[in-house]
């Protein structure tokens, strides 16, 4: 009897530290995600909303903003993420390396874009690829153009330069998750390759390839996240409309002028910030699966 007290006061002590972090996950996220998924099912604007079962969905297939967007986001996604998970694996390999001079100054100039400020950032970025700007300037120097790019008025360069600005500003972010499990290899399995004289080239794609992969898959899976759900940088470079004519316009950009910009439409907004969920799934789902399928296959 004594015992059952104790259980009892002891999942009472449980339930009374766990409560409020339920509380606020319930307020802030579970309420917030059943909200959105029954306002995705709502037609009308502003306030004036009523049932509409799936007439949003059927609004996605002929809406071709919407589908601006969608192309425009999946093309970032499929350029984007691979030269950044790329260069920061390059970068970290190169970082890890104790030989390297200056180590620390390029590690911190490489992450440094992460944890600058985004307005900062964004300033920074427009003057660097301004007509008049320091790359046009370099670019005509070296003689690779003959006269300046309109980086943010053509809509080829203005996805160069969103791609840009996003492989700049989270390539270190990445960086800095491969070097840490770079760091914590056992470096007696590289001893033991250079001794029976396995080149670089081979130690690199048969030993430090396969010890990173849960590193890869985690960096792959966030970026695929992150590029899907980009807002920031198109919204800064290009005052919020996504030009020159739509071609930079992304979904979340897309959401963001639904619901501030024009006449609010709350219940198709809520559609469309499901198709990024329905998106982000499957793709997180499929990377999953492709990544188990090859230690399996290992």
């Amino acid at each position: 009897m004594a015992q059952a007290r104790l259980d009892r006061r002891d999942q009472i002590t449980g339930w009374a530290f766990v409560a409020p972090a339920l509380i606020l996950l319930g307020l802030f996220m579970i309420y917030p995600i059943v909200w959105s998924l029954w306002m995705s099912f709502q037609v009308g604007k502003g306030m004036n909303l009523s049932f509409g079962g799936f007439a949003n969905i059927m609004r996605l297939t002929k809406d071709p903003v919407f589908l601006r967007a969608l192309g425009n986001t999946f093309t970032f996604f499929i350029v984007q993420v691979p030269i950044m998970i790329v260069l920061a694996l390059l970068f970290a390999v190169a970082l890890n390396d104790s030989t390297l001079k200056f180590r620390g100054l390029f590690r911190t100039a490489i992450f440094l874009p992460c944890v600058t400020s985004l307005i900062a950032y964004s300033t920074v970025f427009k003057s660097m690829f301004a007509t008049d700007g320091i790359i046009n300037e370099a670019l005509m120097a070296v003689h690779l153009i003959g006269a300046p790019i309109g980086w943010f008025s053509d809509p080829f360069w203005a996805k160069v330069a969103i791609i840009l600005a996003i492989t700049w500003r989270w390539t270190g972010y990445n960086m800095i998750f491969y070097l840490a499990a770079l760091q914590n290899i056992d470096r007696s399995i590289y001893e033991a390759a250079r001794i029976d004289g396995v080149p670089a080239w081979a130690r690199f794609r048969y030993l430090t390839i396969p010890m990173l992969k849960p590193v890869i898959l985690f960096t792959t899976v966030i970026s695929t996240i992150g590029t899907l759900q980009l807002f920031d940088e198109v919204y800064n470079f290009t005052a919020g409309n996504g030009g020159p004519s739509d071609s930079t316009i992304t979904l979340s950009l897309y959401i963001y002028n639904l619901t501030f910009k024009f006449m609010p439409s709350f219940g198709y907004s809520a559609t469309v910030s499901w198709v990024i969920v329905v998106v982000v799934g499957i793709l997180s789902f499929l990377q999953f699966l492709v990544a188990r399928d090859r230690r399996r296959s290992a």
